[in-house]
């Protein structure tokens, strides 16, 4: 039997310069989104979700659980790559130095999780997951720039420059899990995104 294994990123998220990122909440699109996704018949053989702990990827997970009649399990190294040494920066700022960490995946930027060390991390986590999920299909709720990493590995093995926004709707991707073997099922699959990264 075919499984199905989606990594969904959060959504829209209220964006807070006095809050740490890590507790951001989905907005009122992210929330209106989340909602359309939870209710998607793709996702109906779900068994398994699980999620990052950053708030708004449990927000995210918990509507889809909801819809699904399923709990969640919460992964602490799901996170998106570590940026808590600068804080919450202006867009054009967080830009700059989102260029500079993927240009850069081997050096810190400013004291940023490296790129490389946030790869490995979110590959090893999800592979671990795969190796002991045991049937069904499995929804993983994340992050763009570590979903884009995993992604990498997929496709081409190095680490590919590549981000996705924060302002980006929900993404989902999927991959079909088979006996010995994790392959991407042709291009992802992108729901209510409006965004030039979707088209």
């Amino acid at each position: 039997m075919n499984r199905i294994m989606r990594y969904l990123t959060h959504p829209q998220v209220s964006i807070d310069p006095h809050t740490p990122v890590g507790h951001w909440s989905l907005s009122h699109e992210g929330l209106m989104r989340t909602n359309k996704v939870a209710t998607a018949t793709g996702l109906s053989k779900t068994t398994q979700i699980i999620s990052s702990a950053e708030t708004k990827a449990r927000q995210t997970a918990m509507i889809i659980a909801k819809s699904l009649k399923l709990e969640i399990s919460v992964r602490e190294r799901m996170h998106e790559n570590d940026r808590s040494s600068t804080g919450f920066l202006p867009l054009a700022e967080f830009e700059a130095m989102a260029d500079d960490f993927f240009a850069h995946p081997g050096q810190s930027v400013d004291g940023w999780e490296r790129a490389i060390d946030a790869q490995k991390r979110i590959v090893g986590e999800t592979n671990q997951i795969i190796t002991q999920h045991d049937g069904g299909d499995l929804l993983l709720v994340g992050h763009g720039a570590v979903g884009s990493f995993y992604i990498a590995i997929l496709q081409t093995g190095p680490l590919v420059a590549h981000l996705i926004s924060q302002q980006v709707a929900a993404i989902i991707l999927l991959w079909r899990l088979k006996p010995g073997a994790f392959c991407i099922i042709g291009n992802p699959w992108k729901l209510y995104c409006r965004s030039r990264y979707c088209e």
